[in-house]
């Protein structure tokens, strides 16, 4: 793939999670977010991006949404389950996608709020249609994701660099 060419990442907040008395890192989808990462999984299908790599989080919640979202896309792309996007800031989020190999034009990253919303706002130095507009509507519930693009390599990948150009949640 050249630089040259528009790259999509996905920034998908993890489904709601229940509260049982365990570790954070260890808390499990409630019911709802088994309904919700589905159905995020058929928005993310119908939106025709063709994954190539999935940064997902290390916490039961995040893993649980993958599995369960990534069962409706029609191609299942490599996952990396890395464990420095739990608790993450914008910051540290943009260090791992840095790391991510220029052959790969188009990931998702499943991750956590404060973060994931946090780094849709860094990242995205512009925005397409209304979608600013409903992201900052919505506060970037469970189950929603961003959609950016930018041109150039991951390494390059900065605040400000990309272009918001969707927003989606299961309340839409």
């Amino acid at each position: 793939m050249s630089v040259a060419e528009p790259r999509r990442i996905v920034l998908f907040r993890h489904a709601k999670a229940d509260w049982p008395d365990v570790a954070d890192h260890e808390r499990p989808l409630a019911e709802r977010g088994r309904k919700d990462a589905a159905v995020a999984g058929r928005r993310l299908a119908d939106s025709g991006i063709p994954f190539d790599l999935a940064l997902c989080s290390t916490a039961t919640r995040t893993r649980e949404t993958w599995k369960l979202a990534v069962q409706e896309l029609p191609h299942r792309p490599k996952t990396v389950y890395e464990e420095r996007l739990y608790e993450a800031s914008p910051g540290e989020l943009i260090a791992v996608l840095n790391e991510t190999p220029d052959d790969v034009s188009s990931a998702v990253l499943i991750g956590h709020n404060p973060g994931v919303h946090g780094l849709a706002d860094v990242l995205g130095g512009r925005a397409e249609g209304d979608a600013q507009q409903r992201m900052g509507r919505r506060e970037f519930p469970t189950a929603a994701f961003a959609v950016l693009s930018f041109t150039g390599p991951w390494k390059s990948l900065e605040p400000g660099a990309a272009t918001l150009v969707d927003f989606w949640s299961p309340s839409e």
